[in-house]
């Protein structure tokens, strides 16, 4: 509870003393460089063969010959969507980014920067963590849209080309009682996780005392707080919301 109430105040901290709001906007532009340009061929490459394997998968295990062979492309699409996409991603961008953003603010800590930027009157907090939050906020749902679109792609590859499923097949099933509800509650969720691995990476970065050793320290509890979280939040929301 001690630890959860720091992190409470860490959050509340970064809305005092702000700087100017083109100082927040140019930081912003760069970290949603680093955070969501940087990571699309990463969120590409899984994305894909995550919907080739998903594909083939299912494919094999509907042995009846009584169920079409477009369910195979509505079992795809529903996983990718309502699972795949958001959280699996999730946890490889806590992997990628939020180790990335502990490290960053840990050098920084222990190089005494931020200690630095206190001295000069500057909201530590709200200069270097907003800007990350906001940035993760803006870039992970256009990398978990991404990620639906190219796990598609990728079951349409490997379902056509292994023979498995028919383009007309997949196409149809596709689009077969799609639900609109699930594109909303994808998006929700991919909120909830990006704000969850940038605070909470910048958080375990901000807070770090002692060397090198310490921002490994760090960066690996980044990501495995991050990863904890993510699933929580995941069972909570699936089970408010569905």
């Amino acid at each position: 509870m001690r630890s959860f109430g720091k992190f409470i105040l860490f959050i509340s901290s970064m809305f005092a003393r702000r700087e100017s709001f083109m100082t927040y906007v140019r930081l912003t532009f760069e970290e949603s460089t680093k955070i969501g340009v940087n990571s699309i061929v990463l969120v590409g490459i899984v994305s894909t063969f995550i919907g080739a394997v998903t594909t083939i998968q299912t494919a094999y295990n509907l042995v009846s010959p009584f169920i079409p062979s477009y369910v195979i492309a509505m079992v795809v699409r529903d996983m990718t969507v309502l699972e795949l996409a958001p959280t699996v991603m999730a946890i490889v961008y806590a992997g990628k980014v939020g180790s990335n953003i502990a490290g960053e603010l840990g050098t920084m800590r222990i190089t005494e920067q931020i200690d630095a930027l206190e001295v000069m009157g500057i909201n530590a907090t709200s200069y270097l963590v907003l800007p990350k939050i906001i940035a993760s906020l803006i870039t992970y749902p256009m990398l978990v849209i991404l990620s639906v679109f190219l796990s598609l792609v990728g079951g349409y590859l490997a379902g056509t080309l292994a023979g498995v499923i028919s383009p007309t097949e997949y196409v149809y099933g596709i689009r077969f009682e799609f639900v609109e509800f699930n594109i909303f509650f994808a998006l929700t969720k991919a909120y909830v996780f990006a704000f969850l691995v940038a605070a909470i990476s910048a958080y375990k970065g901000f807070y770090t005392s002692g060397g090198a050793l310490e921002v490994g320290i760090a960066s690996t509890a980044a990501v495995t707080n991050s990863c904890i979280a993510i699933l929580c939040a995941d069972f909570l929301l699936t089970k408010l919301m569905l």
